[in-house]
């Protein structure tokens, strides 16, 4: 049941990327980074279709990424790719919903971006420059992002010359909008934070979260480097949408608490299901 469930949502994700490309992206020539603004930039000065150049250019990552990341993955990656290119052979003598650029770019950049997100949350990936940026970053100062990001200005600048400079700046505002879409569909809307905080009132502190909160709360043991006193700390993970709550229960009751909060992409066991507030 689950392969069946990871199966739909790996063609679902390479269905959307498919629509985002043919029926808005590439009739407008915009593209976005990484193997997709490649295909596309070949596509045009060849006339061969897309898919051929979606499912050819990775295949070197993809046996790349079956080496350094494992078979599930592989595997995963490829029927995506597949998915995606029959997709764009189907839907390529659709008609384009829109011919305006910057409507192209968005509406595009969104349907992308939530197609690949999905993707990459289900365990695979439609793109194989990042499974290079890793490997490189083993072997530079630089990081997987700096890397990825070089790559994709550079494809990127390329639009420029191929299709005209103000198609390279309407494939920026794609490429950003598609970026911040994948990271939305990876961590859903109600990201989790994780919370630690260092208080005398610790009790008190962890009464009231879990009270008005509705959050459980564990306690730590710690101690202070320059002191050397023991300290209990709270550990706990909040939604983003009760971060200003709890915060606001710290300064009440403790405002010289120490108070840390970080981001969390996933939570999975323990008792993170939210309890009744009284």
């Amino acid at each position: 049941m689950q392969i069946v469930s990871r199966a739909l949502l790996i063609f679902l994700g390479a269905a959307l990327v498919s629509v985002g490309l043919e029926i808005f992206l590439v009739p407008n020539h915009i593209i976005d980074g990484g193997v997709v603004g490649i295909s596309i930039i070949s596509q045009h000065l060849t006339g061969l279709p897309l898919g051929l150049f979606l499912t050819v250019i990775n295949l070197p990552f993809l046996y790349i990424g079956y080496k350094q990341i494992g078979k599930t993955f592989a595997l995963s990656t490829l029927y995506g790719v597949i998915v995606m290119s029959v997709g764009t052979a189907l839907l390529h003598p659709v008609a384009p919903i829109t011919i305006d650029p910057l409507l192209a770019a968005v509406f595009g950049g969104i349907i992308l971006g939530i197609g690949v997100g999905m993707v990459i949350r289900t365990g695979g990936s439609l793109d194989g420059t990042e499974i290079v940026a890793i490997l490189l970053n083993k072997r530079s100062p630089f990081s997987v992002g700096e890397i990825v990001l070089f790559f994709n200005l550079f494809i990127l600048g390329s639009a420029g010359f191929v299709f005209g400079w103000d198609r390279a700046m309407y494939s920026l505002i794609a490429y950003y909008i598609a970026f911040k879409m994948i990271d939305l569909t990876i961590e859903g809307f109600n990201e989790s934070k994780s919370v630690w905080i260092i208080s005398d009132e610790y009790r008190t502190l962890g009464d009231a979260i879990l009270n008005r909160l509705g959050r459980g709360v564990t306690y730590l043991s710690g101690e202070g480097a320059y002191t050397g006193d023991d300290k209990q700390v709270i550990f706990c993970v909040v939604t983003r949408l009760e971060e200003a709550k709890l915060k606001s229960i710290v300064e009440e009751l403790d405002p010289s608490a120490f108070l840390a909060i970080g981001n969390i992409h996933d939570v999975r066991g323990g008792r993170f299901k939210k309890k009744d507030i009284h």
